[in-house]
């Protein structure tokens, strides 16, 4: 009675009895029984279930034809696989049964193919079917298929550290020849420091001079030659093929409609760059992807010991400030798609601070892949279907050299082979911005490798693109100078082209490529100029590049002075707009400083301007003084000669006269605006008198109150002025 008064008690009450919390417990523990009784009957009765429990309990020799238990099974798994994708638990029960060949090779193959990952593979199914594979009964054929899913789900599998701790196990498959590509491309995303051994080294070194100098071996040494430079003493290329090709096309199509239809960021390698393909068309693309993946550790988990160094690794995804990154630079473990890197900037820190050889070898190889699936290999302009992803992923890769301050080895090999196919428009702004972050190229291939598919673009291509290309060869020629001037040795015998490689060039190969660049940039400026009638917009960036050109020696410290050609120097003297002919004033000015500084300096630092320079520079000074200020113009010895009767017949008045800065086109307004201003009285306009003495002063001083700094230096360091009587300008050429 007591029971049912407390179990009748009321509903306010703040206290409960033994009693009350025993009935309660056994109606929970009840509402369990009932709820697992009635999963394991949906269980029993879910088709799916029932097939999985088919294929882990099926018995060895069981016969595969004639059994229609096998087949309704199997379609039953593809249909869940390709529209859902497979849990881990499903995964580590059909890789079971297809590893260990219960029914024979027949059905190995269809099974790999359909293993879809919905969320992750577990490492421990993987690792135990490469003890199956040791078995030695599998088919070849069979075994690539396998090793390729492992590559093509490799980001997906939960960790790495039991497949790390079978490193040499599956090392000793590099003796299959048939198994090797595939085999050291596994190799190279698993390689730590602890795994390069000298019998390894030695055992790929043996396979090389069977096999000939194969890529994959060689990437996989360059690997090793990274962690271990004392066990590596083979000399690595310093630019390698990639040959780690794509191995995902079995799983590519499904994998992707999974994640989509998902909404997952699995870390996959083909989340990145790869399509789903067209079934009318095997190269036709339909959809490309270009977004970075989300930064994730290899492990998933806290940080934690690992196993060969008892060390402790911390996951970059849990670093959050950049005090953080400082207290462990040297315990980070990197994330497990590396093309997550440049999405965050703690990763490029990282990057710059610690210039970690092998996280640049595995950025490079995934960043080339991408570059190379979604641009070069889509007959139909994949990218250009999809400009937004395009653009973005570019503008996020631009913005990641410009922090590093140097471009990628990978998207400098795509750019050379992009080039030749390039319409000179897509992505326009975005691919000039990459062309411009690539490192110095030896003379002997720069011509092929650059100006011959330039050239193609800027002759059969708008104003603007060749204005363009003319900004990005100046940013790319501002990028070797600063190179120059900061990675040059004291002795001044070589130069490191890149602070994270290891390509070296010695002085006069560095000057010889800046030499071809300039005098490549000429014999365009020159040519476009022409055919765009010297519009004034293509002169500012040609000017532009030649304010870079003029200061080689005294703001880079590079003993070379190239002076521009006649195709450049005329259309900006005689050009019709101010600004282009105070800036090529400007440019002589820093050409004669920089002349007069490497001449002083010749004996003291053993190098040598040619002569020939110096009587250009005079010629050209020469000629704008006799222009701009003598008024001496078309006469003997001024480079521009014109017969006597063509110029009678122009009836041109004075036509000696017609470029000094009183008549020159560009200066014609001041001219007449100061005449005004000087002699408001006038009904009859004369020019010519602003050539006498004292107004001459004075207009000289209100054209360099405009802003003309550049003729006003231009004037200073090259003209001498004497007072002298009477009318005249009474000065003389000082060069």
């Amino acid at each position: 009675m007591a029971a049912k008064l407390n179990l009748s008690g009321p509903p306010d009450s703040d206290t409960s009895s033994p009693n009350d919390q025993s009935v309660s417990s056994r109606s929970s523990n009840r509402s369990l029984r009932v709820a697992d009784k009635e999963r394991r009957k949906n269980e029993a009765d879910d088709p799916f279930v029932l097939a999985l429990k088919y294929f882990s309990d099926v018995e060895a020799g069981t016969p595969v034809y004639g059994n229609d238990d096998v087949e309704r099974n199997m379609v039953l798994v593809e249909k869940v696989a390709y529209s859902k994708g497979l849990s881990p638990e499903t995964i580590s029960i059909m890789l079971e049964f297809a590893m260990s060949l219960r029914m024979g090779t027949i059905l190995c193959p269809r099974v790999l193919k359909c293993l879809i990952p919905a969320t992750v593979v577990p490492q421990e199914a993987v690792v135990r079917a490469f003890v199956w594979l040791g078995v030695g009964k599998i088919p070849v054929s069979t075994q690539i298929l396998f090793i390729k899913w492992v590559l093509t789900v490799f980001d997906m599998i939960d960790a790495k550290d039991q497949l790390r701790a079978i490193y040499g196990f599956i090392f000793s498959f590099v003796t299959e020849e048939n198994l090797c590509p595939f085999i050291c491309h596994l190799l190279y995303l698993l390689t730590r420091k602890e795994s390069v051994r000298v019998f390894r080294v030695r055992k790929l070194l043996e396979l090389q001079s069977k096999l000939g100098r194969q890529p994959f071996l060689l990437n996989l040494l360059s690997l090793y030659k990274v962690f271990c430079p004392e066990l590596v003493t083979l000399s690595i290329p310093s630019r390698i093929k990639s040959v780690f090709r794509n191995h995902n096309m079995p799983w590519r199509s499904a994998l992707i409609a999974v994640q989509k239809r998902d909404g997952s960021q699995a870390a996959s390698s083909i989340s990145l760059a790869s399509t789903i393909q067209d079934k009318t068309n095997p190269r036709k693309r339909k959809h490309c992807h270009l977004v970075l993946p989300a930064l994730c550790s290899v492990v998933n988990k806290e940080a934690q010991i690992e196993p060969s160094s008892s060390r402790k690794v911390v996951p970059l995804v849990q670093l959050h400030s950049f005090d953080q990154l400082l207290e462990n630079m040297h315990r980070i473990e990197l994330p497990a798609q590396m093309g997550s890197l440049l999405g965050s900037s703690l990763a490029l820190q990282y990057l710059d601070c610690v210039q970690d050889e092998s996280a640049l070898l595995r950025l490079n190889f995934w960043l080339g892949y991408a570059l190379h699936e979604e641009f070069l290999f889509c007959g139909d302009g994949g990218a250009s279907q999809n400009s937004e992803e395009a653009l973005q992923f570019l503008n996020k890769l631009l913005s990641t050299q410009h922090f590093l301050q140097e471009g990628f080895s990978s998207s400098e090999a795509f750019l050379y082979k992009f080039l030749n196919v390039w319409d000179g428009s897509l992505l326009r702004p975005q691919i000039l911005g990459l062309l411009s972050n690539i490192p110095v190229i030896p003379s002997s291939q720069i011509r092929l490798l650059l100006f011959e598919p330039l050239m193609q673009l800027f002759f059969t291509s708008s104003l603007f693109f060749k204005c363009g290309l003319m900004e990005c060869l100046n940013n790319m020629l501002l990028k070797w100078l600063t190179w120059h001037s900061v990675y040059a040795l004291e002795d001044d015998l070589d130069i490191s082209l890149n602070s994270h490689t290891s390509i070296n060039m010695t002085l006069s190969g560095f000057k010889d490529s800046v030499m071809e660049l300039v005098d490549f940039v000429g014999r365009l400026a020159s040519v476009g100029l022409q055919l765009e009638g010297c519009h004034s917009l293509l002169l500012s960036f040609i000017l532009d590049f030649y304010e870079t050109v003029c200061d080689t020696f005294l703001k880079y410290g590079l003993p070379l002075v190239v002076i521009p050609p006649t195709g450049v120097f005329y259309p900006a003297l005689f050009a019709s707009d101010p600004v282009s002919v105070d800036r090529l004033a400007y440019i002589m000015y820093r050409y004669k400083v920089n002349l007069t500084s490497a001449k002083s300096q010749e004996k003291e630092q053993a190098f040598h301007i040619s002569r020939q320079t110096f009587r250009e520079f005079n010629h050209y000074a020469t000629v704008m003084v006799n222009c701009l200020w003598n008024s001496k113009m078309f006469q003997p010895g001024m480079g521009i000669q014109l017969g006597e009767e063509l110029l009678l017949k122009s009836n041109v008045p004075q036509y000696w006269a017609s470029f000094d800065l009183v008549h020159h086109p560009a200066f014609m307004s001041y001219a007449v605006d100061f005449h005004q201003k000087c002699w408001p009285g006038r009904k009859d306009m004369d020019l010519n008198s602003i050539k006498h003495s004292k107004p001459w002063s004075w207009y000289l001083e209100y054209l360099f109150s405009q802003g003309y700094d550049g003729l006003k230096q231009f004037v200073q360091s090259n003209i001498s002025r004497q007072k002298a009587a009477g009318d005249g300008q009474g000065n003389s050429l000082s060069t």
